[in-house]
């Protein structure tokens, strides 16, 4: 594996110009090399400690965080790219999601797939753990369906339908509500129970590429192609209009990449990849944009907070991943 690392100091305590260093990253910028194509999705595992990416060559590569982030791990198996992946809070499995229409189960330990989920009839964009046990997940799909299953059960317990491709989903906190969003601009609030969806989330103007659940499972941060990150209020007694802010800046062009979107551990920040190549990280108080970090070649398809120290992470369709320290 080749392994850059843009800048190297003798003394890590420092950065550029003496400037204090934030984090335990081995130099401010680390980059990380190795997929044979476009890399769609990475995740900081729990612990901070490794990353996982998912790329269109169908590989999921794990990587160590410190050090010289050495790529230590490849998960084989999907027959098509990979287009999401998930970590299960517990941090033992990653679950992915592909166009081979398939939803799978891997075990970090041994690097074995140790589920294959694959009742969607089409492409499977996204997937989403529950936070909280039994061990359920949730995965949107083309066929127009999100599904919902139990690891510990064969085959999907429940099916939501919808009229349009699913392109994102999430559980609630408390995962007895799914959202999903998809080719029609609108969220969708699935009540499990009823098997329904009992409220609807208007607003954006295209089709909804990234959603994620705050840290605290009181907000939904969306992105979606009309170039808006919009973060709603899930409270039970929430205002009528449940889209509280709006943030701008980043960009989707006609790549009509499923561009994620993510939430920094304090609920402070969000961030979200950008078809301009640059990573964009906004205060969710102010809505300014605080960061807008240059590197990538090409579209930068998901961005993600490091669970604990100052460092962001990123990654693109020039099949490199970026931790830079903030």
């Amino acid at each position: 594996m080749e392994l850059a690392n843009i800048q190297q100091h003798p003394n890590q305590a420092l950065g550029p110009g003496g400037k204090q260093r934030t984090s335990s990253l081995e130099a401010p910028i680390m980059l990380l090399t190795g997929h044979q194509s476009a890399v769609y999705c990475m995740k900081f595992n729990p612990a901070g400690t490794v990353i996982a990416s998912g790329s269109h060559d169908k590989d999921i590569f794990l990587w160590y965080v410190h050090g010289d982030c050495k790529n230590y791990m490849v998960l084989r198996g999907h027959k098509n790219a990979v287009l999401d992946l998930q970590w299960t809070t517990d941090g033992t499995q990653i679950i992915s999601a592909s166009p081979d229409k398939t939803v799978r189960v891997w075990d970090i330990e041994t690097g074995k797939q140790v589920k294959k989920m694959a009742e969607h009839s089409s492409f499977v964009n996204s997937c989403c753990p529950a936070r909280k046990w039994p061990p359920l997940v949730v995965s949107g799909s083309d066929d127009g369906t999100a599904k919902l299953w139990d690891l510990r059960q064969r085959g999907a317990i429940q099916t939501l339908p919808d009229k349009y491709q699913i392109t994102a989903v999430s559980f609630s906190e408390a995962a007895d509500k799914v959202f999903t969003g998809g080719l029609d601009n609108d969220v969708k609030w699935w009540d499990l129970r009823k098997n329904e969806v009992t409220e609807y989330l208007k607003g954006h103007q295209d089709m909804i590429t990234g959603m994620q659940l705050s840290p605290d499972g009181s907000y939904l941060l969306t992105n979606a192609m009309d170039n808006e990150l919009k973060i709603w209020d899930l409270r039970p007694y929430a205002p009528e209009n449940r889209n509280i802010k709006t943030l701008t800046g980043h960009q989707h062009n006609f790549e009509k990449n499923l561009l994620k979107c993510s939430w920094s551990p304090d609920n402070r920040k969000v961030t979200a990849g950008s078809a301009d190549r640059m990573v964009y990280i906004w205060d969710t108080t102010s809505r300014r944009i605080l960061y807008k970090l240059p590197g990538h070649n090409g579209s930068v398809n998901e961005t993600a907070f490091h669970p604990t120290e100052p460092v962001i992470g990123s990654c693109g369709s020039d099949k490199q991943i970026y931790l830079g320290e903030l």
